[in-house]
């Protein structure tokens, strides 16, 4: 599995449920796959991406998906003890672990070191699963897109490069992105 691949599966497999995506590739990566107004492109704040699904959540009482990164969960655990703390919280959390800060300069993370699945189990995640299969995960996906209704975690182990080159930066028209999925929430409901 690569970065590509699993953030092109998830929206393949959503159309409307409300994407959180991690500041960095995640987001430039998932613009560059289908931008959709359910699409919240994180371009700063790194390790917040689950505090900001949580809270929508929380608001909105609808799933939402939080695509985050190795990085930015280690950076901000806590986030873990807030969603696993509200068992009916509906909150699909993958973080992608590639190991690495690709956006700042490919700088190594410790998460091979880091049982990120333990973890969310111990803070109170009731669906807990580690995945590095590409069919795997859409199938898990599939799954849980439908049926989650709980604080939820998919640990995606990649093992491969992305063979596509990086998309540009998300920089202009943050203000538009932010209008968009606002009213995306409000009309969706």
């Amino acid at each position: 599995m690569n970065k590509t691949a699993v953030i092109r599966a998830l929206i393949e497999a959503t159309s409307t449920d409300p994407i959180i995506f991690t500041t960095g590739y995640s987001c430039r990566i998932a613009r560059n796959v289908a931008d959709r107004p359910n699409h919240f492109y994180m371009t700063g704040s790194m390790g917040l991406a689950a505090s900001i699904g949580t809270g929508i959540a929380l608001s909105t009482g609808r799933l939402v998906v939080v695509v985050d990164g190795d990085g930015a969960l280690a950076m901000n655990p806590g986030c873990l003890l807030t969603a696993g703390a509200l068992p009916h919280l509906p909150l699909l959390h993958l973080v992608l672990d590639d190991g690495r800060y690709d956006s700042t300069g490919g700088q190594r993370v410790p998460s091979r070191r880091i049982n990120f699945t333990a973890l969310a189990e111990a803070a109170g995640y009731t669906g807990v699963w580690h995945v590095d299969d590409l069919s795997k995960f859409r199938e898990l996906l599939h799954s849980e897109a439908r049926t989650c209704t709980s604080p939820t975690f998919v640990h995606c182990e990649l093992t491969e490069e992305d063979e596509a080159g990086t998309p540009p930066r998300i920089e202009a028209e943050l203000g538009q992105h932010q209008l968009r999925f606002s009213r995306h929430l409000t009309s969706s409901r």
